[in-house]
């Protein structure tokens, strides 16, 4: 079901209240969180969960945990786990997820300092995530409609697609 650009910013509101609180809550623990990349207004697609929980299962297992929380929303899926490894230690872990599973170029997966600002990929050295269609700064093939929706989508459904094979 399309969700509305307000459902999208009210949940990006409830998701950094969240963030918030469970940074407070836990001291001296790193909080890592994970979306789903899936572009257009309906974000509860086949692809995004399948997308979602093979995130959780790759967060459980590079993070040695079992607790991990996730929410299969109508704006998204989401998931998190709170960690004590420092910052910069999971966001390397982290950013091993995205550049090496399969999927993992249409996971996001965010580390929060203990003030509640994400540490950057470039702060730690890495490049911008690229685009999927034409391997270019992702962000500025979605601020210029570089590529179609549809585009976009068959790409996903492919990588989806790929991944279940195997």
């Amino acid at each position: 079901m399309p969700i509305t650009l307000q459902q999208l910013l009210d949940a990006r509101d409830a998701r950094r209240e969240l963030q918030q609180e469970l940074i407070r809550r836990n001291p001296g623990k790193s909080l890592v969180m994970l979306t789903v990349n899936i572009p257009g207004s309906e974000k509860r697609t086949p692809e995004a969960l399948v997308t979602g929980r093979a995130g959780v299962e790759e967060l459980m297992r590079v993070f040695d945990t079992d607790s991990v929380t996730e929410r299969d929303l109508p704006t998204g899926f989401e998931a998190w786990l709170l960690t004590p490894l420092p910052p910069d230690e999971a966001k390397s872990r982290a950013i091993s997820i995205e550049q090496t599973h399969p999927l993992g170029r249409l996971m996001d997966i965010d580390v929060f300092q203990s003030d509640g600002t994400p540490i950057a990929r470039t702060g730690m050295g890495e490049a911008s995530r690229r685009c999927l269609i034409c391997g270019e700064d992702a962000r500025v093939c979605m601020r210029t409609f570089a590529h179609s929706q549809e585009e976009l989508h068959s790409k996903i459904h492919s990588l989806v697609h790929e991944f279940l094979r195997h």
